[in-house]
């Protein structure tokens, strides 16, 4: 940039400028993790929750308040719109915890969105009036416009972020926190009060299934996968009764469409009846089958959804990444800490009310009043009395003040008339138990706080039953899934894939299917299926790979031109696709004599061979016989055993004889179709006790194992 063009500011202090820049944007960032993306770990609420929560405290009259009305109040402490307060006002009440609603207030099964706030209403629940709000430990601080007070974080005494989860995004950070069932959070903090261990998994409201295995504490290197629950008792219907974490019936039906125009699904319609709770009936096309479709089904659509989840959370003013154990830990700990404050400030309130009663009681019974009668000043009233309830008050636990004895003076004359002794011990012997209770409270904590879960799990955990069934899954790839609705075929000019119709058939295949070819030098490859792709004119072998899939693979080859000959048997191993892997040395001039596949390791090893050897006179010819049994079974990169030194001919199968001959094993695999024959020249008889097999490919009645003669 020249200097002509570059603004004066920037020529005279181009540092500062980006300083400006950098502190503007750190703000920002800071603002929206602290004030409105991450939630506390104090009341697991964001601002905006926390402030809706505060502003129906106030409003509340036991009745129900119009949506509307609450934004509005809410806006006096929040400075970002009625939008956002809305929403997130509907939010809370989906989750049914804090909040009683009435009216439509959406549905989380559909994804509908609430009615409009002047037609909706909500007012606090019993659970949130007895453990979110409790003023008198409560924090304070002036709102952004200085003109009303709101909590700093309300004194919640139940682990509510777990209960609610928690979702935002925020700058450069995100967060995640999945909804934990009721009664396990309580039993949980019960077991940590105790010094036990315990577990924590999530819990859904649209309930389905969830695979656990990967959930670790809820951390950032946490992975699961939630799935619709299917049930197939129907006969040619799967009905689709819960729905995975994140997903609605709408974008469930809308995957499976979707899976259906791209050919991964046979389904003749789908049918949603879903109200209260989650029906959609998916009913399968003729020929499809049941089990290969719920597969697809959990593979191509939104019927299993992945979930990482993510918990930061604010702590002293800053995000932090921490586990769901860590944040119960801290929420019971909350609890416990919140509860012995209100202990204090409760046992403060009955020692203040029994002096009060005790200091009226002697007041009245010593008849100490006749002493306003008796002074000539105000003042000489207040220090008489005081002088004359010294005796009484030598135990009091604290001293008596100027204020007490004013509010002895103010007693109206009527109660003192009527004042009952009896009465006056009785109330006065009621207080002193109710203290003696609280401090054995405050004295046994641990213990109290325990009861006091335990009491909220029998007002309250009968509604919160566990919605979503903790189970492991297999693990299945998309490919293993996809219906096998194409097939493979090869034409003349090398070419092969599902979409060459004018060559032969090899065998069906789905769109997501692994192709292995190996060619005459050796090279074998694993690709993706396609419409239409290159594999080569000479190939020994073209298969379907299918998992599950073992295959053994026996071989003889030459290394280089005139080098040795070796023999090996080996497995398949780990692939990468789309990469060429040399099974013989890779030596310019190499040649592969003979090549079969098999099921098994018991197949391969019952292959044997006869090893013509070049130059040898004809009435002097006899072949080496070689048996594969010697091999071990390694893997594709192993040299091999050497078969022998001398230049090779050709390599012929010998087959068994009638007597001996065995029915083929049905788990073998064979080409479909085989590669073109090669020529071969004719051979002489061995023995009378086996022959040998002239032909380069495998007999169409024989499958039990793929085989190709070489010799030239």
């Amino acid at each position: 940039m020249s200097n002509e063009s570059t603004p004066i500011y920037l020529q005279e202090n181009p540092s500062k400028i980006q300083r400006m820049f950098g502190d503007y944007y750190l703000e920002y960032a800071s603002y929206v993790i602290l004030e409105r993306a991450v939630p506390h770990i104090v009341d697991g609420l964001k601002p905006v929750q926390r402030r809706i929560l505060h502003s129906m405290e106030r409003m509340d009259d036991g009745r129900y308040n119009k949506v509307a009305n609450i934004v509005g109040d809410t806006m006096k402490y929040h400075p970002h719109g009625d939008a956002s307060i809305g929403s997130a006002l509907v939010t809370l009440g989906q989750k049914g915890l804090l909040i009683d609603t009435q009216g439509n207030w959406g549905n989380i099964l559909t994804g509908d969105s609430a009615a409009a706030a002047r037609y909706i209403e909500a007012r606090l629940s019993a659970f949130a009036k007895e453990v979110v709000y409790s003023p008198k430990v409560t924090e304070w601080k002036l709102s952004y416009d200085g003109r009303n007070k709101e909590p700093i974080a309300l004194p919640v005494k139940f682990p509510l972020l777990l209960a609610q989860g928690a979702l935002g995004i925020a700058v450069g950070m995100n967060c995640l926190i999945l909804p934990h069932n009721f009664n396990e959070l309580i039993d949980a903090a019960i077991h940590y009060l105790r010094g036990e261990e315990f577990a924590l998994y999530p819990d859904f409201p649209t309930g389905g299934l969830l695979d656990v295995s990967g959930y670790n504490d809820g951390t950032g290197n946490s992975r699961l996968r939630s799935r619709a629950r299917l049930d197939t008792s129907q006969k040619r219907v799967i009905r689709i009764t819960e729905i995975p974490y994140g997903a609605t019936t709408d974008s469930l039906i809308e995957s499976i469409e979707k899976a259906m125009e791209k050919g991964k699904l046979k389904v003749a319609k789908i049918e949603d009846n879903t109200a209260a709770e989650a029906d959609i009936l998916v009913h399968l096309a003729p020929g499809a089958d049941v089990e290969k479709t719920c597969h697809a089904l959990y593979a191509f659509t939104d019927c299993q959804k992945s979930i990482s989840p993510r918990a930061v959370v604010i702590m002293d003013r800053k995000p932090v990444f921490m586990g769901v154990s860590e944040i119960l830990k801290h929420n019971v700990d909350f609890t416990r800490e919140t509860l012995r404050r209100e202990l204090e400030v409760r046992l403060h309130e009955l020692q203040e009310s029994w002096m009060l009663a005790s200091l009226e009681k002697i007041f009245i019974e010593n008849r100490i009043y006749k002493v306003l009668e008796e002074s000539d000043s105000w003042e000489q009233s207040i220090t008489e009395i005081g002088e004359r309830l010294a005796p009484f008050v030598v135990d009091f636990w604290r001293p008596v003040t100027r204020d007490d004895i004013v509010r002895l003076t103010e007693i109206r004359i009527k109660k003192i008339a009527k004042y009952e002794i009896h009465d006056a011990l009785k109330h006065i012997a009621g207080l002193e138990s109710e203290i003696e209770q609280t401090r054995k409270h405050l004295a046994q904590l641990t213990r109290y706080t325990i009861r006091w879960f335990e009491n909220l799990r029998k007002k309250y955990g009968a509604a919160w039953p566990r919605r979503t069934e903790l189970t492991t899954f297999e693990s299945m790839t998309r490919a293993e899934a996809a219906v096998e609705n194409e097939t493979l075929y090869i034409d003349e000019e090398g070419f092969a894939g599902y979409g060459v119709k004018k060559g032969e058939a090899v065998e069906k295949c789905s769109s997501l299917s692994d192709i292995l070819t190996v060619d005459n030098q050796g090279v074998l490859m694993i690709r993706r299926v396609q419409e239409k792709f290159y594999v080569g004119k000479k190939l020994l072998d073209i298969r379907v790979l299918r998992p599950g899939d073992d295959w053994v693979f026996n071989m003889i080859y030459r290394d280089g031109k005139d080098g040795i000959t070796y023999a090996k048997r080996f497995k398949l191993g780990g692939f990468t696709r789309d990469k060429e892997y040399q099974l013989t040395q890779g030596t310019k001039g190499s040649r592969v004599f003979f090549f079969t596949v098999h099921a098994s390791e018991d197949d391969s090893a019952a292959m044997s061979v006869n090893v013509y050897l070049k130059n040898q006179f004809k009435r002097l010819r006899r072949p080496i016989p070689f048996e594969f049994s010697r091999l071990r079974v390694k893997g594709r990169q192993v040299l091999g055993n050497i078969v022998t030194k001398n230049p090779v001919e050709r390599i012929a199968r010998i087959m068994p004889t009638p007597q001996d001959a065995e029915t083929p094993d049905d788990g073998a695999v064979a080409i479909m179709p085989p590669p073109p024959p090669v020529s071969a020249p004719s051979s002489e008889a061995i023995t009378t006790e086996q022959t040998e097999e002239e032909i380069p490919v495998i007999p169409a009645e024989d499958p039990a194992v793929t085989q190709m003669d070489l010799g030239l």
